[in-house]
């Protein structure tokens, strides 16, 4: 049973709150906890809209809790920090993802003592999820935030917080499975599969780190925008069987950015032996997993999530190295709703951006 964050929480916060699993979202006045030892407050200036904000809202997984304030793509400016904070002061740039907690004692879970609380069994969520005080965490469609240190990332100067607050979801999202599955080595050829929050920032990863890139999709429409503006070498329309005949045997891991159900086997085609399916992406429903063409390739189907905060800190670095940002559309948080009817049809290019700051935000004391 979890607790009620206006008894237990002292300090005001406003933000914008789904109600109901109709998703609309409207203002929001709530309490967040006071800054801890190990805490640091923060303004919120920007957060990205991800497509699971919109899972979340509309209760599609079946474990929203209302009411529900969204966003783990949050960047902004360090306002305290509690007497233990060495990490960081007052008025750094910082981002926060999709993880605000995890397990109590780090050293005794091999996730989080190797680096990976994204896969920690007691890995507490940025919003809609039970924190260690027993009240349902609020993410940022709002105007500050209260973190552990440790679930918080220096945001460099040379990226822009509108365009790289998605990085702290997609960008980690895509960044990850390449450096685990190593395929972040010059020369590696990598598959893209689909073209959309996630997949143009794998893009943007993938170059960076010297592979060559071929972006797998349902739209032919799209490869003008994969090669000249992305910079993907190669595009392959995955309902083109001429196309995906020619590029068999040809990719040495595959990326598949995808969240609706979609076959796998013509994917599996296109590795090379020993080669990597990677799926980031979460249908609702479950896929068909062709068996036979995973044995005789020696071929392998796995999964990854986000990833830990020394792997997000390690991602935001390199895309301000490598000038990676998102494509992004900047909206007033008096847009919400539209954009999320926007976002539900891929009206979008690439990821919706809230501009927290510019709201007339009501205190109340």
């Amino acid at each position: 049973m979890s607790k009620n964050p206006e008894t237990e929480h002292p300090k005001k916060s406003y933000g914008w709150a789904a109600r109901d699993s109709s998703g609309v979202l409207s203002p929001f006045n709530f309490s967040r906890r006071a800054t801890g030892d190990n805490d640091v407050a923060l303004k919120i200036l920007y957060c990205g809209i991800c497509h699971s904000d919109l899972h979340a809202i509309k209760n599609e997984w079946g474990n929203s809790v209302y009411p529900i304030v969204p966003g783990h793509e949050i960047v902004g400016l360090v306002t305290e920090v509690g007497p233990k904070v060495k990490k960081f002061k007052v008025g750094d740039k910082v981002g926060v993802g999709c993880l605000v907690g995890a397990c109590t004692n780090p050293n005794s879970c091999h996730s989080c003592k190797d680096g990976f609380e994204n896969y920690c069994l007691e890995m507490i969520l940025t919003y809609n999820a039970l924190y260690h005080d027993g009240t349902i965490t609020y993410g940022g469609y709002s105007d500050w935030l209260v973190v552990e240190d440790r679930f918080a990332v220096r945001f460099p100067d040379s990226v822009p917080m509108d365009k790289g607050a998605p990085l702290l979801c997609a960008g980690i999202t895509v960044y990850a499975p390449l450096k685990y599955f190593n395929l972040n080595e010059p020369g590696k050829h990598v598959g893209i599969v689909g073209l959309g929050g996630l997949g143009h920032v794998g893009v943007k990863f993938a170059k960076a780190f010297g592979a060559k890139v071929t972006v797998i999709s349902t739209s032919p429409s799209k490869e003008e925008e994969a090669i000249k503006h992305l910079g993907a070498d190669e595009f392959l329309v995955s309902k083109n069987d001429e196309q995906m005949q020619a590029a068999m045997g040809t990719m040495d891991g595959i990326i598949d950015t995808v969240s609706a159900v979609h076959p796998l086997l013509p994917l599996i085609s296109l590795l090379k032996s020993n080669g990597k399916l990677i799926l980031v992406g979460a249908p609702e429903k479950p896929l068909e997993l062709p068996v036979f063409p995973l044995i005789m390739g020696g071929k392998v189907i796995a999964g990854s999530c986000i990833g830990g905060i020394k792997d997000t800190q390690e991602m935001i670095d390199f895309a301000a190295e490598h000038n990676i940002t998102a494509e992004v559309e900047v909206i007033k948080p008096d847009y919400l709703n539209k954009a999320m009817e926007r976002l539900a049809k891929n009206d979008v290019r690439y990821r919706f951006v809230i501009d927290v700051a510019s709201a007339t935000i009501p205190r109340v004391d």
